[in-house]
């Protein structure tokens, strides 16, 4: 449950949830349900009930351990502001977070208004940056919710982008990432929507991440855009020092 990770914008994963609840149309053909589904068929024991919500009190000390500095996605396979994940579990772990200045935690959800009503009662150190995902026009409001959060960091997540995301107010937010959605069933990204995005953040100052094309079959669609590779990434509020 704490893994390396061949997602493009993260070294690890550190799931201390699993299992979720489809929430908007970005969880249509959710990556992390299906590998529940095929991880509870292998006889994971993190996964007998397959996607259904899980907290492992096991792990929430795990970051403690690793000593090489990493970027850390936090529940990759789950969301730490579900309504059913209690308070104290999310309070405990950002205060392992805090407690791990040399790793920087990546935290993203679609539960943008839970995330504004607990954010006065975290840790907020500068190694935690926040997201949230923005799949199409009807879930903008998450990044109103993600401009009150005192993150360090703040970013959005446009994955799968499903539809065109014209004139975002990207004030305060530091870095948005971009992907196609990908397996069975991938709907289609328009390049101009990648595009508009793209130009979005070179007005605004944001940095500019794009993940994939996606598709049926992700590696064949690949990363680029109009032939260039978009990695950029948020300075790091520590390194700024």
């Amino acid at each position: 449950m704490t893994t390396k990770t061949r997602i493009e914008w993260t070294e690890m994963t550190w799931n201390p949830v699993t299992g979720c609840t489809k929430l908007s149309q970005g969880c249509k053909h959710c990556y992390a349900e299906r590998m529940a589904t095929r991880l509870q068929a292998m006889g994971n024991p993190r996964y007998p009930d397959g996607f259904e919500l899980r907290l492992h009190e096991d792990l929430i000390d795990a970051p403690r351990r690793w000593k090489k500095p990493s970027r850390v996605f936090v529940n990759s396979m789950s969301d730490l502001f579900h309504e059913d994940i209690p308070k104290g579990f999310i309070q405990r772990v950002f205060a392992t977070m805090a407690s791990c200045p040399q790793h920087t935690f990546q935290i993203l959800t679609k539960r943008s208004q839970r995330l504004a009503h607990l954010a006065r009662a975290l840790q907020w150190t500068p190694n935690v940056w926040m997201g949230v995902s923005v799949e199409n026009a009807a879930v903008t409001h998450r990044i109103e919710d993600l401009r009150t959060v005192p993150a360090a960091r703040r970013f959005l997540s446009c994955e799968p982008l499903i539809g065109p995301l014209e004139n975002l107010d990207l004030s305060r937010m530091d870095w948005l990432i971009v992907g196609g959605e990908s397996g069975p069933g991938a709907r289609p990204m328009q390049a101009e929507w990648v595009r508009d995005l793209r130009d979005q953040c070179r007005r605004s100052g944001t940095a500019f991440f794009f993940k994939q094309w996606g598709g049926v079959r992700k590696d064949l669609t690949g990363r680029l855009l109009d032939g260039c590779l978009h990695d950029a990434m948020p300075t790091s509020p520590l390194e700024a020092l």
